[in-house]
């Protein structure tokens, strides 16, 4: 249970920090920028003109999940989101109930 409270608080700091790269630059990073992106100017795809000096995270560093695996990043995501960050849960595999279900950033308040 704490653990799943720590990615939702995660997803909630990476949300925060993708809406300021946003704010910037007018849009979010793509897919193969990555979450990388808010730490390290991109320099392939659509670059941001108005890219934040230092980067939009404190420390300067994509958290892993609680589980110690990447978050997943999408973007634009499904069913119209602009973005979408998903951790998979302890099994770091889609689906799954419990401690196994996967933790989506459109379902975290």
């Amino acid at each position: 249970k704490a653990k799943v409270e720590v990615a939702r608080t995660q997803m909630r700091s990476l949300e925060g920090a993708l809406d300021a790269f946003k704010l910037d630059n007018g849009f979010y990073p793509a897919t193969d920028q990555g979450l990388e992106a808010l730490i390290k100017q991109p320099e392939t795809g659509r670059i941001p003109t108005r890219w934040r000096e230092g980067g939009y995270l404190k420390p300067a560093r994509i958290p892993q999940d609680p589980w110690d695996k990447d978050y997943v990043y999408l973007s634009p995501g499904s069913e119209g989101r602009e973005y979408e960050i998903i951790s998979y849960g302890a099994d770091n595999e889609p689906g799954g109930e419990g401690n196994n279900a996967d933790i989506e950033s459109w379902k975290v308040q």
